[in-house]
């Protein structure tokens, strides 16, 4: 049901352009809310996004977040939704791939998500309100082999997420991180690390997901209604959960298992 325009949220969606963003921001417009696209990319399904603005951000960048508040005071005069999604894929083995990697996926995964904040957590403790959706994982949940700073960065987005949701509390800003599994989308091909092996099995795993990014909007719009501080939108994401919470010995040998196939994939195609 579309919101009455007098109820319309403000919402800035980074990464909006395509993908996981892109199915947000489709969700929040239905509402009737306004949506700003923040992105280096122009939308890939224009018609999905119609109705939203765009500003060019680049996460890494104080001067694009800068010039992102700057828009946002100037049009809106305030921001009810901050939805830092913008991220890339990465991982690999820790003997394979290079600090420079380290450093990039820290710099867009982590860092990005920690500047969006920065930003915008002074207007919305100067409203009194707010919510701010942070985009980890499932990765920042459970931890598979051969994704190492994937996982390490997704992980510190969820922790980083509880600390300032009880952090800001007293000010009304509430503070959801958002726990997907793999999902159908075009991250696969931004998946461009040194070690091959894993960059085909992450990319595998994306591509034969049963969960498109439309799906997995609506089950994060519905736990952003509820308030939840930890979103975990599929079923097969939070049966990954259970099992590593309540049946240890299973989930690890299941983690072993996969660092094994891992092992035999690259003998294999060493030999090939």
């Amino acid at each position: 049901m579309t919101r009455p325009a007098k109820d319309a949220r403000r919402v800035l969606v980074t990464g909006g352009a395509s993908g996981l963003g892109a199915a947000f921001v489709a969700a929040f417009l239905a509402r009737g809310d306004r949506v700003v696209i923040a992105d280096l990319q122009p939308p890939v399904e224009p018609t999905l996004v119609a109705g939203a603005d765009q500003i060019r951000l680049d996460v890494t960048s104080d001067g694009d977040w800068e010039a992102a508040l700057a828009w946002v005071e100037q049009h809106w005069g305030g921001l009810d939704v901050l939805v830092n999604n913008a991220g890339i894929a990465a991982g690999g083995r820790i003997d394979v791939v290079g600090i420079d990697e380290w450093q990039r996926v820290i710099d867009i995964n982590l860092l990005g998500v920690v500047r969006g904040c920065r930003t915008f957590v002074p207007m919305m403790k100067a409203q009194g309100s707010g919510h701010i959706v942070n985009t980890a994982s499932l990765a920042g949940l459970v931890h598979p082999p051969a994704m190492g700073s994937y996982t390490a960065v997704k992980a510190g987005v969820v922790a980083l997420s509880e600390t300032l949701s009880y952090e800001l509390d007293p000010f009304g800003i509430l503070v959801s991180a958002v726990c997907p599994g793999f999902v159908r989308t075009p991250l696969a091909s931004s998946i461009s690390g040194s070690d091959d092996t894993a960059n085909k099995i992450a990319a595998r795993l994306i591509e034969k997901s049963p969960y498109t990014a439309n799906q997995v909007a609506r089950a994060v719009m519905a736990g952003i209604d509820r308030k939840r501080m930890v979103i975990v939108p599929d079923r097969t994401a939070r049966i990954a959960v259970l099992t590593k919470r309540t049946m240890r010995p299973l989930y690890d040998r299941q983690q072993r298992a996969f660092g094994a196939r891992i092992v035999a994939l690259t003998a294999t195609e060493e030999k090939a």
